[in-house]
């Protein structure tokens, strides 16, 4: 489905080749291992389809994306769950650790994947969910911090474009949804967590283009009450929340091990299409707010925000999938342009065995009847669960994955410690040279 993004058959053969072995069972995803599972002599082929290749790398991404909704919009019309279920863009941003300074974007930023500050890259992406059929990353572009950009050095040597502009996390996700807009592709809402909620300028985007969105938002953030009085969102809280009887407890979707259960309320604003919803951990007392905007003429009711709030996480599935079963998280590469090629190699990766596990959700499920007493003793047979994407991805890699042959494990073996041997090399003869400035200047 790629070859159209490629000047010559050589790379798009090569890129269906990373694919495949991202898709594998390989314990590490670099090039050495991605070049030895195609079956190359060296990585040079692979860090050439990464780095110097002809190929349009956002085009391709634009494919992905067109694959990923159409597999699943066919999945939901097969299984008959079109009517009433919603679709949503979930928007958020995933990290990954990098060591030194050279690669692009890097720097010391915090990281949800090491839940603190740490050296790294940071990339945002749009997850396309549709709910009870499946999900799938669709969308990515990398946050390139301003003084990478301005320093022109750096950006030389990080493969930054001439044309690049700092772009804001928020701003990014402005081009990934107005990319998604361009492919026809539209959202019951929007959802997104309190880095793109408090973005003016992605909330002025989807309300320009009457995308409704549930975002949110800290609790410092105002709000203007239909009485025109201003408030933050805590302050709201505290002044028309007191009774208990304005929460209303409801599910926030059904999750791995039931329903996922919180108190809910909802407060009017000035204008008739903005609503503060506000969710309310039942055991924590923890507050999240949501910022929620639906356009005229559609349907708008707290149930319906609710059930699009609850819909966000699938976007931390797919990150999970991603660096778990497709080492989206394992690039090695330094360049800007090779890390967004090795995202949506990944992400067609990911795509593929998503639209699979949907389509053959119906024909795999045999669970059980769940539970309606607390006191009902267990099922005889308890069935099994449909096919999951590391599922597929574990059934597609034994099917094609074939044992290399017996010259080329000991090529690699050799070429490996060859390489290793002359790095090791060049870096003793470095630390010689570093040892001796240091013995001069003490």
């Amino acid at each position: 489905m790629l070859r159209p993004c490629f000047a010559r058959v050589e790379p798009w053969l090569q890129a269906g080749k990373y694919a495949a072995a991202v898709m594998s069972e390989l314990p590490e995803r670099n090039g050495w291992s991605i070049a030895r599972h195609a079956g190359d002599r060296t990585p040079d082929k692979i860090q050439r389809l990464l780095n110097h290749a002809s190929w349009d790398t956002f085009a391709a991404m634009g494919v992905v994306r067109r694959f990923a909704v159409a597999g699943l919009e066919e999945a939901a019309r097969r299984g008959k769950r079109r009517r009433g279920g919603l679709v949503i863009g979930a928007i958020d941003e995933t990290g990954q650790g990098k060591a030194g300074e050279a690669t692009a974007g890097v720097k010391r930023q915090y990281l949800g994947c090491a839940g603190q500050v740490a050296n790294g890259i940071n990339t945002v992406h749009l997850s396309y969910v549709r709910e009870r059929t499946g999900h799938a990353l669709t969308g990515a572009r990398q946050w390139i911090p301003q003084e990478h950009i301005d320093d022109p050095v750096k950006s030389l040597l990080m493969g930054l474009p001439l044309d690049l502009g700092f772009r804001t996390k928020g701003q990014l996700a402005i081009d990934i949804c107005a990319d998604a807009c361009a492919d026809g592709i539209r959202f019951d809402f929007a959802c997104g967590d309190e880095v793109y909620g408090n973005c003016t300028k992605l909330r002025e985007f989807f309300e320009a283009n009457d995308q409704a969105y549930v975002l949110r938002v800290p609790s410092n953030f105002m709000i203007t009450l239909a009485a025109g009085t201003k408030l933050t969102c805590a302050e709201a809280v505290t002044a028309l929340l007191k009774h208990e009887r304005r929460w209303e407890v409801r599910s926030a979707g059904h999750g791995s091990k039931g329903e996922r259960w919180y108190a809910w309320a909802w407060l009017a604003t000035a204008s008739p299409r903005h609503h503060l919803l506000i969710r309310r951990h039942l055991k924590t007392g923890e507050l999240a707010f949501h910022y929620c905007f639906v356009p005229d003429g559609q349907l708008c009711t707290k149930a319906r925000l609710i059930r699009a709030a609850g819909l966000r996480w699938p976007v931390e599935e797919d990150f999970e999938f991603g660096k778990d079963c497709f080492g989206l998280d394992q690039c090695q590469a330094r360049l800007y342009t090779a890390i967004a090629r090795h995202a949506v190699l990944v992400m067609a990766a990911l795509a593929v065995c998503a639209v699979t596990a949907a389509l053959v959700k119906d024909r795999t499920d045999t669970q059980a009847p769940p539970p309606v007493r607390p006191d009902q003793p267990p099922p005889a047979e308890p069935g099994m669960i449909p096919l999951t994407i590391p599922e597929i991805k574990r059934l597609l890699a034994a099917l094609t994955t074939r044992p290399l042959p017996r010259w080329l494990v000991i090529h690699w073996d050799a070429w490996t410690r060859r390489h290793q041997a002359r790095s090791r090399w060049f870096h003793k003869r470095a630390r010689l040279a570093r040892d001796t400035e240091i013995a001069l200047v003490s």
